[in-house]
């Protein structure tokens, strides 16, 4: 009993929020934006085949980044409902289900990156299949990988969306907080929505992600500093 009372005091659960969210934003730098983008060469399977093959290794750490990233997501949605409940229990509770929705779709697309590993590991007994099958098949679970993510990506948004309106409501959070969030939100919604319906339209695409990268990086990064320095006083539940 004494645990579950620590777990639910405000200070340990915005301890927890900003820690998994600062842990989570290093994990997704390490694994998609250092990892990912090294080894993935778009439209190129022979070199991304050749990429993992010879950094199997590092392949292995951006499947380990993305686990921790995962476990970050669920620790959050569940820290920051307790965080925010008290401003409103309602939408509170709807933001922390966008996000384990959200997470659910993160674990597909992580078995997605499962499959690349397995194919390129088990490559000598798949002899019944060509070199450029084999690469095929790679880049089309690394394409699976990317649109399945863009799905959980708008989820996110909305889940940003709720955070940010929350935060606007709280008596304690910085305005600009919950601004750079619903902005974050809208962000992730628009960009991923043309990634999917879209793609053609590639300096579109590239425009938005210049405009919303900002909001996107520090809404939640601007949330998790100021959960881990501020004491957030209890406020009347909605």
């Amino acid at each position: 009993m004494r645990s579950v009372k620590k777990l639910s005091d405000p200070r340990m659960s915005a301890l927890t929020a900003g820690t998994s969210l600062i842990v989570m934003a290093f994990a997704a730098f390490f694994a998609y934006g250092f990892i990912h983008g090294r080894l993935v060469v778009q439209n190129n399977p022979a070199l991304t085949f050749q990429n993992i093959l010879t950094s199997i290794n590092l392949f292995k750490a951006e499947l380990f980044g993305w686990v921790i990233i995962l476990i970050c997501d669920v620790v959050a949605a569940w820290a920051l409902y307790l965080v925010l409940a008290p401003v409103h229990k309602g939408l509170s509770l709807l933001a922390a289900w966008l996000r384990l929705i959200y997470s659910a779709i993160l674990g597909i697309v992580i078995l997605n990156l499962v499959f690349v590993l397995l194919l390129i590991t088990n490559s000598a007994s798949l002899a019944s299949f060509s070199i450029e099958q084999l690469q095929a098949l790679m880049m089309l679970s690394l394409n699976a990988f990317q649109s399945i993510w863009s799905i959980g990506l708008i989820i996110f948004g909305g889940h940003l969306l709720v955070v940010g309106y929350l935060t606007l409501r709280s008596r304690n959070i910085p305005r600009i907080i919950g601004i750079l969030l619903l902005l974050g939100g809208i962000g992730y919604i628009f960009i991923h929505l043309c990634n999917i319906f879209l793609p053609e339209y590639s300096k579109l695409i590239s425009t938005l992600t210049l405009i919303f990268t900002l909001p996107m990086t520090l809404g939640e990064l601007g949330l998790a500093i100021w959960l881990l320095f501020k004491n957030p006083a209890r406020e009347s539940v909605s």
